[in-house]
């Protein structure tokens, strides 16, 4: 049976380069946008995040107590200096020409700092804790409590002069690992999130300068510090790996199989592969919500920027909390 199903997979990956693609494409015409309507949505769904924001962060903070030490205290409070980073990360504006844009807005805000405090903002643990405290009340305001999901990397530049999507184009898998060895400087930084499909909200999210089977694990351990279910997951190619698929449990997993695959590995990986087999068009129905993972990449890069100006590693994973949070932030605005 085993030998059998080998053949199978390799019959169906031949036959989705042609015939079930193509049925796809047919059954599922591309949609024209309402620009006019997408326009108010979005506009309303910014509206609410900015009302939302104070509330949030007001709660996110007040569970964080840290003794005080030596030296002279703080200008600003926790809660300023939250609303601070995030403000800044949306403004997308350097550390300098943020500091001097409060310098003008202190006269309503009285609120006037540094470059360099602005800086210190990706180090300050209370601030990096209060991110993560949004990002579970968030998800809990939405009453989140299982997910059928989807989840994929993408990377942020380091650098202004290389952009990802076209790497990836060029190197395809090789995109998703760093250039190992001090001598070739590292150009950008992973992050793999999963997505909820129904919410649109990221339920975990992981980032490293290594590469994105690294940000990968690290969103899988945060995965386990929610109290989200996972009915159902969606990863691509890169992922399509026995230790992979097992590692979801009972959650159903869809990932298109190499060219290689056979049924060699855990139970999981082979109820995985016969489900692609025997129920094709349905197991690639639900394979190709994938898609929502990057469409809401694509949202991020250009309401947020496609590169990270911090250059020390936890300035750099703040500054992606940062953009999760406001993702999330944008979807609590949406019905």
């Amino acid at each position: 049976m085993p030998r059998v199903f080998d053949v199978d997979i390799k019959y169906k990956l031949e036959e989705l380069e042609s015939v079930l693609r193509k049925r796809y494409k047919i059954e599922h015409p591309v949609k024209d946008r309402d620009w006019r309507t997408y326009e108010q949505e979005f506009s309303y769904r910014i509206q609410k995040a900015i009302a939302s924001l104070d509330p949030l962060i007001r709660e996110a903070v007040s569970s964080i107590k840290v003794a005080k030490g030596p030296g002279k205290p703080g200008t600003l409070t926790l809660e300023q200096k939250v609303k601070l980073l995030l403000i800044k990360q949306l403004v997308g504006e350097s550390n300098r020409m943020f500091s001097n844009m409060l310098a003008i807005f202190s006269m309503l805000s009285g609120v006037r700092v540094s470059y360099k405090s602005i800086e210190r903002l990706y180090s300050d643990e209370r601030v990096i804790m209060a991110l993560y405290n949004l990002h579970t009340i968030m998800l809990r305001r939405k009453g989140l409590e299982q997910s059928d999901a989807t989840g994929d990397g993408t990377g942020y530049s380091l650098t202004i002069t290389k952009h990802y999507q076209s790497v990836v184009q060029r190197m395809r898998d090789g995109a998703k690992e760093q250039a190992e060895g001090e001598s070739r400087k590292k150009c950008f930084v992973f992050t793999f999130r999963l997505m909820d499909l129904g919410t649109r909200m990221y339920i975990a999210y992981g980032n490293s300068m290594r590469s994105e089977k690294d940000a990968f694990e690290r969103a899988m351990v945060m995965l386990k510090s929610t109290d989200v279910r996972m009915n159902s997951i969606r990863l691509d190619r890169y992922y399509s790996r026995p230790s992979y698929v097992n590692e979801f449990g009972d959650t159903d997993v869809y990932v298109i199989p190499k060219k290689n695959s056979t049924l060699n590995g855990p139970i999981k990986w082979r109820e995985t592969m016969m489900n692609f087999v025997l129920n094709t068009s349905r197991y690639m129905e639900e394979y190709h919500k994938r898609s929502n993972s990057e469409s809401a990449f694509s949202a991020d890069k250009k309401m947020l920027g496609w590169n990270v100006s911090q250059k020390r590693y936890e300035r750099i994973d703040c500054a992606l909390s940062s953009i999760e949070v406001w993702h999330n932030l944008f979807q609590l605005g949406r019905s």
